[in-house]
């Protein structure tokens, strides 16, 4: 971030309050993470309170910001605001307005992680280039992300999620996007938002951030696209379509073909579109691209000298990308068994039952050779599945990893491990098996 003044933070902020004169390199929201230039802000979380820390914090940091006054500690450089939240907020969009290259914010339901890492390698062909770090794409993380914009980039690229109306709204109009795009709609948290039409609205809000110079972009093929054309016009009239049949993909010779992998490459070019770049140049970064962990990435296992493939896409389990993978897994050229290793899928409500017998049926399509289901909820996948599919099933992960091991892999299968990453654990197997990577 720009180096901030105590007399700009009380500008910034509106306050009346006297505090202490200071510069400030940095801000937090981790007290363990602490120099004697930074500003460390108290969220009150899930599982600790920032303002717990704030005495201590005030032992290495000089200024802080509470929702209260704290006992025994100068209030000078005790700064109160209402909301600290959204005082994180503020802060981050007055750094945002200081940046000078190109904002691109994107949100999708799913392979959102994936998508901004392909981007990121392709654009950085192009100029200096920064973009979320992991997954913090939340009313914390975003803001963090605009914190930490490398102000010499000439890109900067903000990966969005939401779980509810309006957190994109809010997340938009913090980043005010030169670019806005949305890759797909799935109905990931259908649980809360109880309609897919719900979920095209809530993704469908990245676009309120556009000027109307601004480029709003989505996937054609994605659901309800009349919905997301609809939001989108109300705040460009700049609007980019792709798909996977767009011709440019033959120019590509991308290391696995399945859909979700064309749908991010075309993504990408057209980004590079919208920014009159010459694609060319990004070809060779697109066709090398490797998969983040747990989203896809292959893995070579020797295990009792036997030659395993492992896909571990266990970060998260959705129904449409799982699909995708299987779809992935079955069309892939191997001369050995093909092994679908699947966790439930969470935050479906009452589609959770049709959402895993579809799972089951697109693994019958692809005549996959084993199965193994995680959870209770898994039991409707193995339902699905042809009598003469072998199949296992495990109420947990816990002995998944000691079963693949030691009885089921054999030479030249490929396993794919799918799911819920939180409610699942199936990231866990696939970690002990990376103990056997090549």
């Amino acid at each position: 971030m720009q180096p901030i003044t105590s007399k700009e933070i009380k500008n910034i902020l509106n306050l009346n309050q006297e505090i202490i004169e200071t510069t400030i390199n940095d801000i937090s929201t981790d007290s363990r993470k602490l120099s004697p230039n930074t500003l460390f802000i108290a969220i009150k979380g899930e599982k600790f309170d920032g303002h717990d820390f704030i005495k201590d914090v005030l032992k290495t940091a000089p200024l802080v910001i509470s929702d209260h006054a704290i006992e025994d500690t100068p209030s000078s450089r005790v700064i109160v605001v209402k909301d600290t939240l959204k005082a994180l907020g503020t802060l981050a969009s007055y750094n945002r307005s200081l940046y000078k290259g190109t904002v691109i914010a994107l949100t999708g339901s799913s392979g959102k992680t994936t998508t901004k890492e392909l981007l990121k390698t392709a654009l950085s062909n192009y100029g200096k280039t920064y973009a979320t770090s992991g997954n913090f794409n939340n009313h914390i993380g975003v803001p963090r992300s605009l914190l930490d914009i490398d102000m010499e980039s000439q890109f900067a690229i903000i990966e969005m999620g939401m779980s509810a109306l309006g957190e994109i709204s809010y997340l938009t109009s913090l980043t005010k996007p030169d670019i806005a795009l949305l890759t797909n709609v799935y109905p990931m948290h259908i649980e809360y938002l109880k309609t897919l039409e719900n979920i095209a609205l809530a993704k469908s809000e990245i676009f309120q951030g556009l000027s109307p110079q601004g480029i709003a972009i989505y996937n054609q093929e994605a659901s309800l696209t009349s919905i997301i054309h609809q939001e989108a016009s109300k705040y460009t009239s700049n609007i980019l379509t792709y798909s996977n049949e767009d011709d440019i993909l033959s120019s590509l010779t991308l290391e696995d073909n399945a859909p979700h992998h064309k749908s991010n490459a075309s993504a990408v070019l057209k980004v590079l579109d919208a920014l009159n770049l010459s694609k060319e140049k990004s070809f060779e970064s697109i066709n090398n691209f490797t998969a983040p962990e747990g989203r896809g990435k292959k893995h070579h296992l020797n295990l009792n000298n036997n030659s395993i493939t492992l896909i571990d896409d266990s970060y998260s389990g959705q129904p449409e990308a799982m699909k995708l993978a299987i779809n992935s897994l079955g069309s892939s050229k191997t001369s050995g068994r093909k092994i679908a290793l699947l966790g439930k899928m969470s935050e479906l409500g009452d589609y959770s039952i049709t959402a895993h017998q579809e799972v089951g049926l697109c693994l019958k399509e692809n005549n996959i050779d084993i199965v193994i289901g995680v959870c209770e909820e898994t039991k409707d996948i193995l339902s699905q599945l042809s009598p003469t599919t072998e199949r296992y099933y495990f109420d947990d992960h816990t002995e998944v990893s000691d079963f693949l091991i030691t009885k089921l892999l054999k030479n030249n299968d490929t396993i794919l491990i799918k799911g819920s990453h939180y409610s699942s654990k199936v990231y866990m197997v696939a970690n002990a098996l990376k103990q056997y990577q090549s």
